[in-house]
């Protein structure tokens, strides 16, 4: 049922002119109905993206947590080599208090209980250069198998890295309800997809078959 301009007047009210005026600044959106129909589109899309976001976060931690266990063995979290191995600047993020503080929450000897309570900027940063030699020179290949042909393990790793830097971005956006829209949302679907592929292109195809994003692509107010 359409909203009446007196409703959509009160809805505006309560998520705020502030909040909405993004999307009243959109072009074409002519008044507070346009405006609340793209706020909703926007909010329906961030929810479809959350399983290709979820299969691929997934994916690719435990596709690392592979590696890390085939170097510091099943109890990784507790390994003083892998924590060592680990950047603790002064300032910014920090990897080895993040481990720190994520293996405190979890049930003492289960690596699967860790995983979850790493945050993404960890996992992210696990596919930058530093890694090489101990982790991806002689693994990744491995873990992920769909990589394209013809790179070296080098250009592949600084790929990985390229694209869940860029799904992390919109994971944020997501996360904070910030709006999306004015993303290009077909690159960020596709950057997920391809990572889910690197690892998995079985995986990647059955999340093809039941991811929502592209048909919400087709019917932006």
């Amino acid at each position: 049922m359409p909203i009446t301009t007196a409703a959509a007047q009160l809805v505006q009210f309560v998520l705020s002119t502030e909040r909405l005026g993004t999307y009243t600044r959109t072009a074409g959106m002519v008044d507070t109905k346009h405006a609340l129909a793209l706020y909703a589109w926007n909010a329906q899309i961030s929810g479809a993206f959350m399983l290709p976001q979820q299969v691929c976060e997934v994916a690719v931690r435990n596709a690392a947590s592979e590696v890390i266990c085939a170097v510091y063995g099943p109890q990784w979290p507790w390994a003083l080599g892998f924590e060592r191995s680990l950047p603790d600047p002064q300032s910014g993020f920090s990897m080895r208090k993040e481990l720190i503080s994520a293996r405190a929450k979890a049930r003492v000897g289960n690596t699967n209980t860790v995983i979850p309570e790493l945050k993404f900027a960890f996992w992210v940063r696990l596919f930058t250069q530093r890694f090489d030699s101990r982790l991806w020179l002689a693994h990744l290949r491995n873990s992920f198998p769909g990589m394209p042909a013809g790179l070296t393990v080098q250009q592949c790793r600084q790929k990985i890295y390229d694209e869940l830097d860029g799904v992390r971005g919109i994971r944020n956006r997501i996360a904070h309800h910030e709006p999306i829209f004015a993303r290009n949302l077909v690159a960020d679907y596709n950057r997920m997809l391809a990572l889910v592929t690197w690892r998995c292109p079985t995986t990647a195809t059955w999340l093809s078959q039941i991811e929502s994003v592209t048909a919400f692509l087709g019917h932006r107010p």
